[in-house]
């Protein structure tokens, strides 16, 4: 677990799934729609992210997950940071912070060499997330989302 003052970063809890759910399919429908692949990987997570080798985690604060992101194997080293959404009221809390820390921390202790991310250029406070942490954009596509036109990438 990592912490910052009184919200933490958890792994996976079944307890939380369902804000794993409502989180991303909150920010999912204010900006795009929901696309077959998330409804894939919202409801299907334990056999499409967990069972695979990937983790899910939470910021928790007082008992509620107001944030939550996955990391999603493509192979053993490399990796997709996928669904990340943080509650509207808990925005600029530095909640993205948390969780883009705690991803790249277990990445790396699994010996993770390169994190995809897909996005949107709409998402400019996201992409700045990203660029803080290293991402860079790539010249990729991925269209399993046809809301996605940035592809970022950190190497290990």
């Amino acid at each position: 677990m990592y912490m910052e003052s009184s919200a933490l970063v958890s792994t996976y809890d079944a307890k939380y799934l369902q804000a794993f759910i409502e989180l991303n399919l909150e920010w999912i429908k204010k900006y795009f729609a929901v696309e077959d692949a998330d409804q894939k990987q919202l409801f299907e997570a334990d056999e499409l992210i967990l069972k695979k080798g990937g983790e899910i985690f939470f910021v928790i604060k007082d008992l509620e997950a107001l944030g939550t992101c996955a990391m999603i194997p493509f192979s053993h080293d490399r990796y997709e940071l996928a669904k990340m959404a943080v509650s509207p009221k808990a925005q600029g809390r530095g909640y993205g912070n948390l969780l883009m820390e705690a991803a790249i921390n277990w990445a790396r202790a699994k010996g993770v060499k390169e994190i995809t991310l897909l996005s949107n250029h709409i998402l400019g406070p996201a992409l700045n997330l990203y660029r803080k942490y290293g991402f860079k954009e790539i010249d990729e596509e991925h269209p399993e989302y046809k809301r996605c036109d940035v592809v970022m990438r950190l190497k290990l």
